[in-house]
């Protein structure tokens, strides 16, 4: 028995081990599925190449944050890194965001976005926005819309955009001003916006690297090859696939919600599951091509919008750090996004993005040197109505009913940094240790959101 079982050794799983043994507690247990460590975090090799599920770029704006990461993997270790990112449409490369970015752009592209900026409408007063779509319209206009947000937030969720909400928009969107489209589409030169205009990467060893440092520091390991299958509120037992049983007072959980809310054993709980067919998710599979030649393209990766293409962003890990690839060669990572796909449909949909992709860079078939293929089945949640609503509401009844914190990107159902996945950790072993233990008090720390 352990009175704290952590299910999921991803980055929010080792955190939460971690800040349970530096507070002094060893009374629980790390279980993970995968034969591994790191959930998404992950890196692997291949071919002499390294391929990361999907890219992964460390953001640090929390002081407590970078002390921690500093005093496991050293700052020596990482790349500090200013972003280079490029939008591919009208046959053109234009610097992102979008938004404030217009010079290079057909002129009556630039016409139309300031047009529909400055014609945009207005909000009424104390009327809530209800979707993303009408969100753009009321803050960007109708032309940045149709050329840039529509097309691809539609490819990433793989949704009508009139059902998603603007929710999730919050520091990962820039907003612009008149100004900023002026001087934009003169080609002036403004100071790169956004929380990822600078970041820090491993210098070698792929994202996992940092990660794994981390988990070095644990005294227990986690135990590996123990997929939970059941958890028993009445009983307060968890249930392994290779019959490994294990009894609890709490659990921290980092599964996505909606497989925790499958692996309940109460069926009468209506309420929990009535919320599990609203909890959707966007999946998505990752192309990684090692490739023949020094260098593709000179960005760290570029945004697709146009339905040309199948894919939404392709990225280059060998611009962060030449160890991803063997000297003289490069490395390429697609991305494309689909929920309610058929499995044909999906193979036709990867088919169709890595064909794209090698015209699109003119590489032929002689020239990959490697190829791995990564599916990721929980991938970007869906902010909408529902969410908005009730999620909170069934995050509360699984602390009051099972004694579970759901927690995490995909437990906690949000969309969120590596930062706030190590935060997050932070911030569940502390609420585990004041649940088994009420009178212990546990220090707190300040959290400060990445700009």
């Amino acid at each position: 028995m352990a009175k704290i079982v952590i299910i999921g050794a991803g980055l929010t799983g080792i955190s939460a081990a971690y800040h349970l043994e530096q507070a002094g507690y060893d009374d629980y247990e790390l279980l993970e599925q995968e034969d591994s460590i790191g959930g998404l975090c992950r890196s692997m090799q291949q071919d002499g190449f390294i391929f990361d599920y999907t890219g992964h770029l460390l953001h640090l704006s929390n002081p407590y944050a970078r002390s921690l990461i500093n005093s496991v993997f050293p700052e020596e270790n990482f790349e500090h890194i200013v972003r280079r990112s490029a939008i591919y449409s009208h046959n053109t490369y234009t610097r992102y965001p979008f938004q404030i970015n217009l010079h290079g752009l057909p002129p009556e592209v630039i016409v139309d976005c300031i047009e529909s900026f400055v014609n945009r409408p207005q909000a009424a007063a104390g009327t809530p926005v209800q979707s993303f779509r009408e969100w753009v319209l009321t803050n960007f206009g109708d032309g940045l819309g149709r050329h840039f947000f529509f097309p691809y937030q539609q490819k990433i969720f793989d949704i009508p955009l009139d059902e998603l909400s603007a929710s999730w928009t919050g520091r990962f969107v820039p907003s612009t001003s008149l100004g900023d489209l002026l001087r934009g589409a003169l080609g002036v030169t403004t100071e790169e916006v956004g929380y990822n205009a600078a970041f820090f990467y491993p210098k070698a060893g792929g994202i996992i690297q940092w990660v794994q440092a981390l988990y070095d520091q644990l005294r227990k390991p986690a135990r590996t090859n123990h997929k939970v299958v059941a958890i028993d509120g009445k009983s307060k037992t968890i249930r392994c696939d290779n019959g490994y049983e294990t009894s609890f007072d709490h659990i921290i959980s980092t599964m996505p919600l909606d497989l925790l809310i499958d692996r309940l054993q109460e069926k009468s709980n209506t309420e929990l599951y009535r919320a599990r067919p609203h909890l959707r998710c966007a999946s998505v599979t990752n192309l990684n091509f090692g490739i023949k030649r020094p260098k593709v393209i000179d960005s760290h990766w570029v945004y697709y919008p146009e339905t040309q293409f199948p894919f939404y962003r392709l990225g280059f890990p060998t611009n962060l750090t030449s160890s991803m690839a063997p000297a003289g060669h490069s490395s390429l990572s697609g991305e494309c996004s689909h929920l309610y796909r058929t499995d044909e449909e999906i193979k036709n949909l990867t088919t169709k993005s890595r064909d794209s992709i090698f015209q699109l860079f003119k590489i032929d078939v002689t020239e990959i040197a490697s190829t791995k293929i990564i599916t990721i089945p929980h991938a970007y949640v869906i902010f909408d109505a529902w969410r908005d609503t009730h999620l909170a509401k069934t995050l509360e009844q699984l602390e009051s009913d099972y004694h579970i914190n759901s927690t995490g990107r995909y437990g906690a159902w949000k969309y969120a940094s590596m930062q706030e996945a190590l935060l997050d950790g932070k911030d569940a072993a502390e609420k585990a240790i004041t649940y088994v233990h009420p009178t212990t008090e546990v220090a707190s720390y300040e959290y400060i959101s990445s700009p």
